[in-house]
């Protein structure tokens, strides 16, 4: 019987070497800057959710007061059926918008992948910047782009920023617009994999064009779209920039979301661990919900 003699760098285990410290050196930066700016600040902000805060004062603890002020406080649930409908309406707009814009977008001509390129813009482009040109497009005289065109059509001008039955839905169409082509790019990617034979097959049969689709792309691009449903899901709750810049949470507070109604609370009344409340809840919500999403889109794969 031989005998098998276990050196002391393997009974400890691999020791850290040069070259398998080089990758976390590149990472490093990155790392301190995502610790000082983002898990630091949301560490703090969890931590003062529990106080009310004053400066100059000292905060004073709390409890779970400033979480059961939000909850029952009106305006934030207000704000919640606001962000449901706002979230649920853009990203199911979004992600019907982009499959009707990857089906018609894909191909290898050179004219497409100009079109794709101009379709593309406005999700590369700044949010604050769609909005206000969205918002002098909603402009509410007949100088505006869209009561210009209502004008000629004898329909007359339209409150859509002003009108609280409208402004919710006029800033959805906004939202749409704007992540419908970054749905486009990822569905696109997912229809580069499927197997063309199956509609070269599909076709030989005199398949429909709904068949097609239903019993060929939709089940081959499953993955791309459920990686578009947890992103559009996380943008759904966190919308803010599109209402801040459009409307303000305006008129009579038709608009307001809970990412605005969080910033009036911090910014405008000074209640910081009201605010802080508020996005810890939400943070939750959006954890909680991206789980859920990411476990049925992996029990849909693994059948």
């Amino acid at each position: 019987m031989t005998a098998t003699v276990t050196s002391p760098a393997a009974r400890g285990g691999r020791r850290p070497t040069k070259k398998s410290l080089v990758p976390w050196l590149f990472l490093a930066p990155g790392l301190l800057l995502a610790l000082v700016f983002k898990f630091w600040p949301m560490a703090k902000g969890a931590w003062l959710s529990f106080y009310d805060v004053r400066p100059f004062l000292g905060d004073k603890w709390t409890g779970l007061d400033n979480y059961t002020r939000v909850l029952t406080d009106h305006r934030f649930q207000d704000a919640i059926g606001h962000t449901l409908v706002l979230g649920i309406g853009q990203s199911l707009g979004a992600i019907v918008l982009g499959f009707v814009l990857a089906l018609l977008l894909e191909g290898q001509a050179r004219s497409l992948k100009i079109v794709r390129t101009a379709v593309f813009l406005p999700a590369v482009t700044a949010t604050a910047v769609v909005g206000e040109l969205w918002r002098l497009m909603y402009y509410p005289t007949s100088d505006g782009l869209i009561n210009s065109g209502l004008d000629f059509l004898g329909l007359g001008p339209v409150q859509f920023l002003d009108n609280p039955d409208l402004a919710l839905w006029s800033t959805m169409a906004m939202g749409i617009w704007i992540w419908a082509p970054y749905n486009m790019v990822i569905i696109m990617a997912g229809l580069a994999g499927v197997d063309r034979s199956l509609y070269e097959a599909a076709a030989m049969d005199g398949v429909s064009l709904w068949q097609r689709l239903r019993h060929v792309t939709l089940p081959a691009i499953r993955p791309a779209v459920g990686i578009v449903l947890t992103l559009a899901a996380i943008r759904g709750l966190r919308v803010f920039t599109e209402v801040y810049v459009l409307t303000g949470g305006g008129p009579a507070g038709s608009t307001e979301v809970w990412m605005t109604r969080a910033y009036t609370l911090g910014f405008t009344r000074n209640d910081i661990g009201g605010a802080s409340a508020a996005s810890v809840v939400l943070l939750c919500v959006t954890l909680l919900l991206t789980v859920t999403v990411n476990y049925f889109r992996t029990r849909g794969d693994a059948r």
